[in-house]
């Protein structure tokens, strides 16, 4: 495959598709803008920030897959890609242990008063007094809203810490994850507005996009605790900064702060922020993930990624739509000869049945082979006979769907 990197990686992921045979070219300067003049002669897009838009994906007739070397896809218009085909793959849970490290140095340099005490020693100033006084994180609860691989990664070290840690019931919730909230010690509760009433520090560790946007509002800030912290590595637009902004100065709210809305693009820019100039706030500069340990992981993930595309089994894919309930599921063994797949697709298309979803695979010998079929609603008795019926099938066995 002939792979473009848009955004800058660790060296290693480039490394290691070029030794398996890939064809790879780093290109960390383009932008999105950029993207649909050079996107036509690549098999698959690997970005971190960068937008991968509709305009872009347009361009290409080659390009099959689109890698987000991270969790979140909100910059990469899935929409577009699942229209044309495109698979969209992330990479979740890879930064969750520099994330949620992050969350402890912002905690602790809130509750400790790092920042400020650096910057009057570096003035002269010795205040010991003003230092000394900190609450300290021993019998404080933490409510982690999020329970993700990096919301998990936070609550275990908030335990270590000697906190008690909160977190939302949720429905369908696998039960790996709910083996791992019980191992940690987690406790569960109902709404957002009990988690944070009854939180001293709240860290959010949930994606972007329309459902999380401005998820701490108002509304929600009226039910913080006075001087209670939050810490946010998630996404900017996850806050109401206008709305934290009067909480800290009604509430007496701290804030820790990776991340902001309309932050800059690029590291060489201004950043004019009413909320990162606020006295209540300890800030960093979107670097949740940026530890060598992180991105030695990330590009791990990014050769996983393309390498189990190119092998047909593509993993992380998060636009590939779900198996219907109603789709019907054919095993149809079959001698490993020309045009058998052919027949059998013709009868399913004579039916009006889409395929949704199709493997073959042959035994050893290379006499026979297996298909495993979806097909959409309305396979019939009728068509298993046809199927059964047709030169060089061996056999078909079904499993309905509810219709």
């Amino acid at each position: 495959m002939k792979v473009l990197f848009a955004d800058a990686l660790d060296p290693s992921a480039a490394d290691a598709l070029r030794a398996r045979g890939h064809s790879v070219d780093v290109r960390p300067e383009l932008g999105a803008e950029d993207l649909a003049e050079h996107l036509g002669d690549y098999d698959a897009l690997v970005v971190r920030s960068t937008k991968v838009s509709a305009d872009a994906m347009s361009t290409s007739r080659r390009l099959s897959l689109v890698v987000r070397a991270g969790a979140g896809t909100e910059n990469i218009d899935v929409a577009t890609a699942s229209a044309r085909g495109i698979h969209v793959c992330n990479i979740p849970g890879r930064n969750a242990v520099a994330v949620a490290e992050l969350t402890f140095g912002l905690l602790l340099a809130i509750d400790r008063h790092i920042a400020s005490a650096t910057a009057d020693l570096r003035v002269g100033v010795w205040n010991k007094a003003v230092y000394s006084e900190a609450d300290g994180l021993m019998g404080r609860t933490m409510g982690v809203v999020g329970l993700g691989e990096i919301g998990l990664e936070v609550a275990q070290r908030a335990k270590a810490f000697g906190m008690t840690v909160l977190g939302l019931r949720k429905v369908g919730r696998d039960e790996a994850t709910e083996s791992r909230i019980r191992s940690i010690g987690i406790r569960l509760v109902d709404s957002l507005e009990e988690l944070v009433a009854s939180s001293d520090v709240v860290t959010l560790h949930v994606p972007g996009g329309d459902d999380t946007r401005s998820l701490v509002d108002a509304e929600l800030l009226s039910h913080f605790r006075d001087g209670s912290i939050l810490i946010n590595t998630s996404r900017g637009d996850v806050v109401d900064e206008d709305a934290l902004l009067h909480a800290m100065d009604t509430k007496g709210v701290r804030a820790g702060l990776d991340v902001y809305r309309d932050e800059p693009a690029s590291s060489d820019r201004s950043f004019d922020s009413p909320l990162a100039r606020h006295p209540s706030v300890v800030g960093t500069h979107h670097i949740g993930a940026s530890t060598e340990q992180a991105q030695l992981a990330i590009a791990e993930a990014v050769v996983e990624s393309v390498c189990s595309f190119a092998a047909g089994e593509p993993v992380n894919c998060i636009n590939l739509a779900p198996r219907d309930d109603d789709c019907t599921s054919l095993i149809i063994r079959h001698y490993d000869r020309v045009g058998v797949l052919a027949a059998i697709f013709g009868v399913l298309r004579g039916a009006g049945l889409n395929v949704q979803h199709m493997e073959n695979r042959v035994f050893e010998g290379r006499v026979a082979a297996v298909a495993a079929i979806d097909v959409s609603a309305g396979f019939t008795d009728e068509l298993k006979r046809q199927l059964e019926e047709l030169p060089d099938v061996l056999g078909v066995g079904v499993a309905w769907g509810r219709s």
